[in-house]
């Protein structure tokens, strides 16, 4: 197992990519929780959607560990979801299953353009300092994500956003905070995912984190979303003739072909990965997403995609995809430990996505600033991530300006042709679907 996980290569070891792979099921386990709220808002059984986020995650996540061999878990894409529930159902009046109908087409796309070298070809063309960009962006849009979900910022009608008061899940967030900096700078292995455990302790003790009444529960049934995406094709084809439909699988398309590919890029950078500015075995990992969505739906559940937590595993020492396996095992775990969601709360794990952050805007440091062809596209990439709140949405503002500040400093000749398509498809979106 060792040499196939290629470990002695990757300089690791099983404690490494076991504590990596806790790491992250910690960082991420909040989608167990949270995605079946979201998805509840659109008709779906809350305790379908808990089982077919673990069983999605758990499958994608093995795909990945096994087949992909890179330590990235995934799971239904938070943003996706709320699309999904908000704007699909909601908003569309679309029928859930038709949506869920809309994701497995999606999935199916990205299984085609991932056999035929598409997706891995666009990813190995985007310019190195753009992936270096790409990568403190998502570390500057996590580090917000946890510093918005603890509270620490939060919503504000005259500035957008602001301090929030530090009492309660607040200041439990900023002792973790403090706890996980400690140990950091004193180079304690595992200092984040010891951060996490520390964080939810002491939230117990002062009735910050509820203390779970049980530990082990039935599996809910979930009987009433499996399989349901295949209903409208067989009951009721002519319903997926319409525009609108057409525009919800293209939006599941393009917001995940981007996240997964930031995702990606960022990961892999910070396990230093990345050899010459490609990604060894960027094919498989791509078509594990893909496989991941498709199955996904098919348990009855939202895009299923590459978790930028996974980078928390990577800071506490994973680097192989052994501990994406181990991250697929504690999900289905999960599925009999539910009361112990509760312990999982955002100001237990704020710390460790704000860590992360900080560790991912190292790349900064690769980007040549004094050029400012390059500097801008840069900039706008990681700035409009947290801005825009989206993976994303960043990379297409950056994208589209790279091409033409590239032209303008007399560089054309140095930007890849799929770049240039890139800023056709990025307008178009802004146009369209923005």
């Amino acid at each position: 197992m060792k040499k196939y996980f290629m470990f002695d290569e990757l300089g690791t070891n099983y404690r490494r990519e076991i504590i990596g792979g806790f790491t992250t099921f910690l960082a991420m386990a909040y989608i167990l929780a949270v995605n079946p709220s979201i998805l509840g808002n659109a008709g779906i059984d809350t305790g379908a959607v808990f089982v077919a986020t673990a069983l999605a995650a758990a499958v994608g996540s093995l795909i990945m560990g096994i087949f992909g061999k890179f330590p990235i878990a995934l799971a239904p894409g938070m943003g996706l979801n709320a699309f999904f529930a908000f704007t699909v159902v909601l908003t569309y009046n679309i029928p859930w299953q038709t949506g869920l109908t809309g994701v497995l087409f999606s999935g199916i796309i990205f299984i085609i353009l991932s056999l035929t070298g598409v997706r891995e070809t666009v990813i190995n063309a985007i310019p190195v300092q753009l992936k270096h960009a790409v990568s403190a962006g998502i570390g500057l849009f996590i580090t917000f994500v946890g510093l918005q979900g603890s509270g620490i910022i939060v919503n504000s009608d005259a500035t957008l956003v602001t301090l929030g008061e530090f009492k309660g899940d607040t200041l439990l967030a900023v002792f973790g905070l403090v706890i996980t900096v400690i140990l950091m700078v004193r180079k304690v292995n595992a200092a984040i995912f010891l951060g996490i455990v520390i964080t939810a302790i002491v939230g117990m003790i002062f009735n910050l984190v509820q203390v779970p009444s049980a530990v082990v529960s039935g599996v809910p049934d979930f009987s009433s979303t499996f399989l349901v995406a295949l209903d409208p094709i067989l009951n009721d084809p002519a319903s997926l003739f319409n525009i609108q439909f057409l525009i919800v699988v293209l939006t599941f398309l393009f917001v995940d072909f981007f996240d997964t590919a930031g995702t990606l890029m960022a990961v892999a950078n910070q396990a230093g990965l990345v050899k010459d500015n490609k990604l060894p075995r960027a094919g498989r990992a791509l078509m594990a997403d893909a496989l991941a969505t498709t199955i996904g739906s098919l348990f009855g559940t939202s895009t299923t995609t590459a978790y930028v937590e996974s980078t928390s595993g990577v800071a506490a020492g994973a680097r192989s995809g052994f501990s994406a396996v181990v991250t697929a095992v504690l999900f289905l775990v999960a599925l009999f430990f539910s009361p112990l969601l509760g312990v999982i709360t955002s100001a237990v794990t704020a710390p460790a996505l704000i860590i992360v952050g900080v560790l991912m805007c190292s790349s900064l440091r690769l980007i040549e600033w004094d050029k400012f062809e390059v500097a801008v596209p840069s900039f706008f990439t990681m700035l409009m991530m947290p801005l825009g709140y989206s993976i994303a949405t960043g990379i297409a503002v950056g994208f589209v300006f790279y091409p033409i500040t590239m032209i303008l400093a007399g560089r054309k000749k140095e930007v890849h042709p799929i770049m240039y398509g890139l800023f056709v498809v990025f307008i178009l979106y802004f146009i369209f679907v923005r």
